[in-house]
């Protein structure tokens, strides 16, 4: 039998280029109005794109600006 290998998460998107520097978890929260906490959360259950950095989380704005656009869709 052969073993199954745990995948990582993958970013449900990743971005083309990138718009500017990449932001940490705490300014993404400040340009969402949410706390810190909730951005983690959100990336921890899938909700929220991020890119990965080692065991840092990223952000760009064109991430957080179409996340924002599918969230006025739905």
């Amino acid at each position: 039998m052969i073993p199954e290998t745990r995948q990582r998460d993958q970013p449900t998107s990743i971005p083309r280029r990138l718009d500017g520097p990449l932001l940490r978890p705490d300014q993404a929260a400040v340009l969402l109005a949410v706390k810190t906490s909730w951005v983690y959360d959100a990336v921890r259950t899938g909700n929220l794109p991020c890119i990965r950095v080692g065991r840092h989380i990223r952000f760009t704005h064109g991430m957080l600006e179409e996340w924002l656009q599918d969230r006025y869709r739905a």
